[in-house]
């Protein structure tokens, strides 16, 4: 998703996006601003010209993959796939700034899995599983068994997006300024909280600008949507098949809409909304993350004595965890090692854990844990929304999810603004309200400035684009769907319900959804517009 400014990560056990206590900021995309892209001022319908032929027809070399980066998250090499595929990784070459085509380059990791079928191969499928930040590389084999079905006629190919893991990433701060900043209140109350939260940010974003500041003009969206493109040719497609999820289906829509005779079959899962700005963003996921705790706590209640958070229904399970972090803003318990659960990290926590209704019961037992004065868990899930290993060292998401949104959104609030905004967020949401109003400030201090307020993708001449949107979603609200395939076009935005929880649809195994993008991906069938899977 293109998580919100307070929020961001990589998704426990659906796909992956998430939230980021203070970073990152929102969607972005005026429509009448001049496309820089995040470099050399050129016209917008530079973006449609073929790439720069020398580097359209690079040959890649596939190898083995290697164990993932600290940057991708560390890890060990992905493991062969059923049949005894191997995961083959490449470098693609493409412009730092595509307004200079023949000027400096930067590398993009990418990784494929071969066409189970040769003979009916269809081309390559490319995902990218949103953030943003999130790197490709390490997240399609964690999925690959998923996506068996498409293997059948799909070299199946991601990549670590400009910024992002090997691909030039950005490089912020040091994991132990990180375990600092993660500690630091993200909700402040008084002057002298505000001071230390604007500080925070300010040397956030300076240590961004002295470690990558020769990339940060060029990594947001746009240019991410030009180097698909060019990858497309490399790979040997005359169109783009296409999986985007979450963030992914903002990248989707901003390359229909500079390439849109290019779009092969494509599917947008757990959709951003692409005519809302930061705020509108952030309020839409308060919103968002508050029906999917109330859902929890619904749940919870209806379980009775099974339950083990107190309340008789589902109000009182809530108060009961608003209570909890209550008392943690005056006093934090143990976490892990020598880190404290703090009000901020248990947010975050229970946030993580509402990204799939599969993890409603870590939420559980992580909040009767807190209560007890143990706050390991919530800890641990704050640590994979922020992308820390259980050695103590990050991944680069954090930095390219600020680095990409900001070079995106060209919205900066004040402290007074945001302050002024607070109430509004409150009332969308008293768990998540105050942490994703002060996330508007992400961008505040930002070295770079933003292009956009929201991102154009209408896509007149596209072909159909499947565009499934999920009632239950707490990152990216239902309504994105909608507003999503109005966006595309007429003929362009096909819509699709699930009716179900969690963030995303495809990757919840079910059996209706996977099999109405089968039929597209596979077949070439487009289900009806306003196809209910429930």
């Amino acid at each position: 998703m293109r998580t919100s400014p307070a929020l961001r990560a990589a998704a426990l056990a659906a796909t992956v996006t998430v939230l980021l206590p203070l970073t990152g900021c929102s969607d972005g995309g005026d429509n009448d601003a001049p496309d820089r892209s995040q470099g050399s001022p050129h016209p917008a319908n530079a973006a449609a010209s073929p790439g720069p032929s020398a580097l359209a027809t690079q040959q890649l070399t596939w190898k083995r993959c290697p164990a993932p980066s600290q940057a991708e998250g560390g890890g060990a090499a992905p493991s062969p796939l059923p049949g005894g595929a191997v995961w083959e990784c490449s470098v693609m070459k493409v412009p730092l700034d595509h307004a200079k085509p023949s000027g400096d380059t930067i590398g993009l990791a990418l990784i494929r899995a071969k066409a189970m079928d040769p003979k009916k191969r269809i081309g390559s499928l490319i995902f990218n599983f949103g953030g943003p930040g999130a790197s490709g590389v390490t997240t399609l084999p964690a999925f690959g068994t998923d996506y068996d079905k498409l293997r059948t006629r799909y070299d199946l190919v991601s990549f670590d997006p400009r910024g992002v893991g090997r691909s030039d990433g950005v490089r912020c701060e040091t994991d132990k300024q990180l375990d600092a900043r993660y500690q630091e209140d993200g909700t402040p109350d008084d002057a002298a909280e505000e001071k230390a939260f604007t500080d925070d940010t300010k040397a956030f974003a300076a240590a961004c600008e002295k470690n990558s500041g020769r990339e940060l003009p060029f990594v947001g969206t746009t240019n991410a949507a030009r180097d698909m493109d060019l990858m497309r040719q490399v790979l040997g497609d005359h169109q783009l098949h296409y999986f985007g999820i979450s963030y992914g289906t903002e990248l989707g829509g901003v390359y229909a809409h500079l390439f849109p005779k290019n779009v092969g079959r494509s599917v947008l899962d757990a959709v951003v909304d692409p005519t809302e700005d930061a705020e509108q963003s952030s309020l839409g996921q308060a919103k968002g993350f508050q029906l999917a705790l109330d859902n929890f706590a619904e749940d919870c209640a209806k379980r009775g004595d099974a339950c083990k958070l107190p309340g008789s229904d589902a109000d009182g399970v809530e108060q009961g965890i608003s209570g909890l972090l209550d008392r943690l803003e005056k006093r934090p318990v143990a976490g892990l090692g020598a880190r404290k659960l703090t009000q901020t990290q248990a947010t975050t926590g229970i946030a993580a854990a509402l990204y799939s209704k599969e993890t409603w019961p870590l939420l559980e037992q992580g909040v009767d844990e807190a209560d007890g004065g143990s706050g390991g868990l919530l800890l641990a899930l704050a640590d994979s929304l922020n992308g820390r290993s259980d050695k103590g060292h990050y991944d680069n998401s954090a930095a390219a999810n600020t680095a990409i949104s900001c070079a995106d959104s060209k919205e900066r609030f004040t402290l007074e603004e945001t302050k002024a905004k607070l109430p509004r967020f409150r009332e969308a949401s008293p768990v998540f309200g105050d942490y994703l109003g002060w996330g508007l400030m992400a961008c505040t201090e930002w070295p770079v400035a933003g292009v956009w307020a929201h991102p154009d993708v209408s896509a007149p001449g596209s072909a159909p684009q499947l565009v499934i949107g999920n009632t239950g979603d707490p990152a990216t609200p239902y309504k994105g769907a909608k507003a999503m395939a109005e966006e595309l076009g007429k003929g362009v935005g096909v819509e699709l319900t699930y009716k179900g929880e969690g963030h995303g649809a495809y990757n919840s195994g079910n059996a209706c959804v996977q099999k109405a993008v089968g039929g597209y991906l596979l077949d070439g069938k487009v289900p009806a517009a306003g196809t209910v899977c429930g």
